[in-house]
């Protein structure tokens, strides 16, 4: 299948989709790029770190929160570019779609957990990097980014911590908003939103179609992305509502620059949908359900001449059951507990040969307690019960002080944590290979502590973080055996210093800066873990010059990795780079934005994997319609 399009098939693909889309009840304005001039919200309500809603200023751990509003007004419209934004490393095989790993806090994608509207998107045998690499966002979402391990509410993979994004609900007057973009590398893409409440119900749709032909041979992307929710209000004590995710993405896979391969070509669909009850049974107890369902397929076509084509089939399917309640103990005392119960079942045709369910069963509690008006605690426990290979309880204390209310917070968390082996680890089989049963699953406990300050007149707010986390039982392949096994057998540390800026400067210029100086050490090899950079910097600064005018620039800086060479497979020091980007708007009126964007404005030539060429520069124009 040839997944190369012209332009204009691209066009004809996106005009009716957003006609059609258009025409839901009309709009007003929550497009991209929308002109703003109000403060930086410094108090956030955010949801990750305690699984109910919670202040920013009250939270003992690390969180990090991007609105909707601030990714359209950045101009960003990817998982990729929005985690970026954040400050989070991120590492792409080449070009927009491809797979791109993430390694928050020195963990890999396998260890940190991706959640969507409540829902786990990944496992040990279901990973996201195709998703992350190519799904769309849009001003319906918000994401939020929980750091240390947070397995006592989560669960498994959530290592490194976790990264949440929800579909926002409608609220208000219904609005809606049309945006169209062209550029570089063939790109042309355009989305539709659409929002509102009218008594009882609100809904919120956001729908996105892109199209590129990167700049390699075979390297066309082209990728839909939705999201839905809808939302009815039964009575005073009780709401339901449903979400709906999906993805579908078909790329062009040349491989590294020395492979190129002309043919091989890789599709992913993938959907997660829930449907959801919140209720109060008193004024002292509340609680949420979520049932919900996830279907991913992957699919690998590698053409050989003279040979037949060697397709590769993944599928995943999940099923879950989230039940949760809160307790009012007192004023300033409650509690948080409930289970989850999930059944898995993947099915891969590649390599290990694969077919096997898995079921779970957790149970977990977290205790909040303000004994003071300035102090915040938090102590939690959580249980993990696979059928696969068995138990992990973990556990996590969290504590926040305001010695000077409203200007200085002290924050410390501590929590264990655990990553499950894979179906490929326990029972993967081959001619050359063969899994182990008696696997453990990967743990780690680790611990912050740090102090955020509130500058005055809601100018922003500096923080700073220092981390500490320690991995045991690693899983590892050992291929020096016939046949090739796993086994738990190394260590790992990761530590290091996190520094970050949000607010306004001089009055007028809101701004968002993240440093993180990282110490990541394989303890077994006494070698450094592969693609975690010592240091990485991203800032940005948005300006709003009145008269609908506003411009903006970002910067990304990442220096001393180390990779593997994709031809001798040694360990190499990889390059650093700097990456920049501009961006401006013209609200032309209430209803017409025209914007503009530069991407890699410098034309810098760098790899995030080592021989992986990404983009040059790009440089793109575009328009979004409010009705």
């Amino acid at each position: 299948m040839n997944i190369h399009r012209p332009a204009h098939q691209a066009r004809r693909h996106i005009i009716p989709l957003a006609a059609a889309l258009a025409a839901l009840p009309a709009v007003s304005a929550r497009g991209t790029a929308q002109v703003t001039s109000e403060p930086v919200p410094l108090d956030e309500i955010v949801v990750t770190a305690t699984r109910t809603p919670a202040p920013l200023s009250e939270l003992g751990s690390s969180v990090d929160f991007i609105s909707g509003d601030e990714l359209a007004r950045r101009q960003i419209d990817s998982f990729r570019e929005a985690l970026g934004a954040a400050g989070l490393p991120l590492f792409a095989n080449g070009a927009p779609g491809a797979a791109t790993s993430l390694f928050l806090r020195g963990a890999n994608s396998d260890q940190t957990l991706f959640l969507v509207d409540g829902l786990r998107l990944n496992d040990p045998n279901t990973d996201y990097a195709v998703f992350l690499g190519g799904a769309g966002v849009s001003s319906r979402d918000t994401i939020e980014v929980a750091r240390g391990p947070q397995s006592t509410l989560y669960g498994g993979e959530a290592v490194g911590g976790v990264v949440a994004v929800r579909t926002l609900k409608g609220e208000g007057a219904p609005s809606a908003s049309v945006t169209a973009e062209a550029g570089s590398f063939g790109t042309i893409q355009g989305a539709v939103e659409a929002q509102g409440a009218r008594d009882a119900w609100a809904y919120s749709i956001a729908v996105r179609d892109s199209d590129t032909e990167n700049q390699r041979r075979n390297n066309a992307f082209a990728a839909t992305s939705c999201a839905v929710r809808l939302d009815r209000r039964i009575s005073r004590k009780l709401a339901v509502g449903l979400t709906w995710r999906g993805f579908l993405g078909r790329y062009g896979s040349p491989g590294d620059r020395f492979t190129d391969d002309p043919d091989n070509r890789e599709r992913e669909q993938n959907q997660l949908a829930t449907l959801f009850a919140e209720y109060a049974l008193s004024s002292t107890w509340s609680g949420k359900v979520i049932l919900g369902g996830q279907d991913r397929r992957f699919v690998s076509e590698n053409p050989t001449p003279g040979l037949p084509t060697q397709v590769t089939h993944v599928e995943n399917r999940r099923g879950v059951l989230d039940w949760q309640n809160t307790v009012a103990l007192g004023e300033r005392h409650r509690l948080i507990a409930g289970l989850t119960t999930e059944r898995n079942h993947t099915r891969n045709d590649g390599f290990g040969d694969i077919d096997r369910r898995q079921t779970l069963v957790a149970l977990f509690a977290e205790d909040e307690w303000q004994p003071t008006d300035n102090v915040f605690l938090t102590g939690g426990l959580r249980s993990d019960d696979h059928d696969t290979f068995g138990r992990a309880t973990t556990g996590r204390v969290t504590a926040a002080w305001l010695p000077l209310p409203g200007r200085v917070k002290l924050r410390a968390s501590y929590g264990t944590a655990f990553r499950s082996p894979s179906f490929l680890d326990l029972y993967g089989q081959s001619a050359f290979y063969q899994g182990n049963p008696q696997l453990r699953p990967e743990h780690a406990r680790g611990g912050d502590t740090g102090m955020d300050v509130y500058l005055p007149q809601h100018r922003g707010t500096l923080s700073a973080t220092w981390f500490d986390t320690r991995y045991r039982d690693l899983i590892v392949y050992d291929f020096s055996v016939f046949p090739g096994t796993t086994a738990n057998v190394e260590q790992a540390r990761t530590r290091g210093l996190e520094l970050a800026e949000r607010g306004r400067v001089a009055g007028v210029w809101e701004t968002r800066v993240a440093y993180t100086y990282l110490e990541a050490e394989n303890l077994t090899q006494q070698t450094r873990l592969l693609r975690r950079p010592r240091h990485m910097l991203s800032a940005d600064a948005w300006r709003n010059l009145g008269a609908g005018l506003s411009i903006g620039a970002g910067i990304v800086r990442v220096a001393k990795r180390q990779d593997v060479d994709p031809v001798t497979f040694a360990t190499i020091d990889a390059g650093d780079y700097t990456v920049v980007r501009v961006y401006a708007a013209w609200a032309v009126n209430n209803r017409l934005t025209l914007t503009v964007r530069g991407e890699n404005i410098l034309d810098a030539h760098y790899e995030e994997v080592s021989g992986y060429p990404a983009l040059g520069a790009g440089f793109f124009a575009g328009l979004v319609a409010k009705f």
